[in-house]
């Protein structure tokens, strides 16, 4: 064997045995799987761009009816400090996240929501911070989760999944003779304000929010106690099956399960041990 062979075998097996140590390395962190290939059916600047216009589109309307918290106000201090901290730790999940003009507002309603749409805009509503008296813990929970549907791009899946449909709708138009009557399935996802995840989504958003903000020093097991209050105040919603959002019971049992993977990033910080 000469020695460009040698160098070549080594290097074979370098590829081999690597992939295999990390394996064997423990993983810091939550795990979830890849972005959905349905994502790539539709530019992600597309769909950041038509975030930005619908958000905006929003606070204008917030400001005419008085319903958007000025900088100055004490809770909107709170949520932008809160983000800060957590804004630093997305790129990890996301590189494009570096590029987004995030920006974090609060609305005067008494509804018990949160958002975070494509490119960083978040949203708070007052209700969910004056109804369930949230902590800085259980906030920095709602923002993660919120941020992590941006970060994990689950509108702009929904969207490709959607395009999807209307390329199939539109060939079957075409193959029926029907014209372009396909072309409207597309335009349920265009408002994304309204736009809704899967289960499947909103359990990745916990897993992935869980640990953006044990990074930045908030407790992961105000998870547990944010859903409580959360569960507390929906009494009376309809079972699990009938919603795309897992229940309170089932969401705190899955966050109790992944507490090992986080709570040493949290201690770590903290600066805390318990």
């Amino acid at each position: 064997m000469n020695r460009f062979s040698q160098v070549t075998t080594l290097l074979v097996a370098l590829v081999i045995a690597v992939p295999a140590l990390a394996r064997d390395e423990p993983q810091e962190g939550v795990s979830v799987g890849k972005h959905s290939a349905f994502s790539k059916l539709v530019p992600a600047e597309q769909v950041e761009r038509s975030a930005a216009q619908q958000y905006q589109q929003m606070l204008q309307q917030a400001a005419q009816q008085k319903a958007l918290a000025p900088a100055d106000h004490p809770q909107v201090k709170r949520l932008r400090r809160i983000a800060e901290r957590m804004l630093p730790f997305t790129a990890k999940w996301n590189p494009r996240a570096t590029q987004w003009q995030w920006e974090v507002n609060l609305l005067g309603s008494k509804q018990i929501n949160a958002f975070c749409m494509p490119g960083g805009k978040i949203a708070f509503y007052a209700g969910i911070l004056e109804t369930l008296k949230l902590t800085d813990d259980e906030v920095a929970m709602v923002m993660g989760h919120e941020i992590a549907h941006a970060l994990r791009e689950h509108a702009r899946e929904r969207m490709g999944k959607s395009a999807a449909t209307n390329i199939g709708a539109n060939v079957l138009s075409s193959v029926l003779g029907l014209g372009n009557a396909g072309n409207a399935v597309l335009g349920a996802s265009a408002n994304l304000l309204s736009l809704k995840f899967s289960r499947d989504d909103e359990t990745e958003a916990d897993s992935v929010g869980l640990e953006l903000a044990a990074r930045a020093g908030y407790d992961p097991r105000a998870g547990i106690t944010l859903w409580r209050k959360m569960q507390e105040a929906s009494k009376g919603a309809p079972p699990q099956w009938f919603s795309t959002h897992p229940a309170s019971d089932t969401r705190i049992k899955e966050i109790e399960r992944q507490l090992p993977q986080v709570m040493p990033l949290y201690f770590r910080a903290s600066g805390k041990s318990s």
